[in-house]
């Protein structure tokens, strides 16, 4: 097996040679280099520095680090997918959990995220009265946009409707 052929911890993210497990490797000293999903590796200093202009870091470092060992990355890799399937399995028992009675007969798990434009309601509630606008409001508006959708849905079901219209909310 040559060095070329042999597993590798990653790939040098300029040059795209391997890293071994064990080996040595240089990273971004910037948090957005070496942040999860992005988590740079290079090779060499070289390489490192081929990066560096490209992504227009003003004050940055090559820090010299040991990557993982083999059996150190499996433990990680378990870990984190543990991790992922335990958080799937508890979002979705909070889907489940909190979803409206008329889309109980739905497979499609329904999505809890943010239904309001932050940067509109909180120039609306600048421009109308001069308040600032809580984080905490964007949940309670949340909830209440998706009862009136609730409603309005029901509403085109008992019209015989698959379409939501303007009429549908009261």
């Amino acid at each position: 097996m040559t060095g070329e052929d042999a597993p590798a911890w990653k790939r040098c993210n300029t040059c795209k040679k391997p890293i071994a497990f064990g080996g040595g490797y240089f990273s971004c000293s910037v948090s957005t280099c070496s942040r999860k999903g992005t988590d740079f590796a290079f090779c060499s200093v070289a390489c490192w520095d081929a990066h560096v202009p490209v992504l227009r870091h003003r004050d940055a470092w090559a820090e010299e680090a040991t990557a993982p060992t083999a059996a150190e990355w499996a433990a990680h890799r378990r870990a984190e997918a543990e991790r992922t399937a335990a958080g799937s399995r508890a979002s979705a028992s909070a889907t489940r959990s909190t979803a409206p009675p008329s889309a109980a007969a739905t497979p499609v798990p329904i999505p809890r995220d943010v239904l309001i434009v932050v940067s509109k309601l909180k120039a609306y509630v600048r421009a109308r009265a001069g308040m600032h606008t809580s984080d905490g409001v964007l949940d309670v508006l949340s909830e209440r946009v998706r009862a009136l959708c609730d409603r309005a849905i029901d509403q085109a079901r008992a019209h015989g409707r698959k379409t939501v219209l303007d009429r549908d909310f009261d």
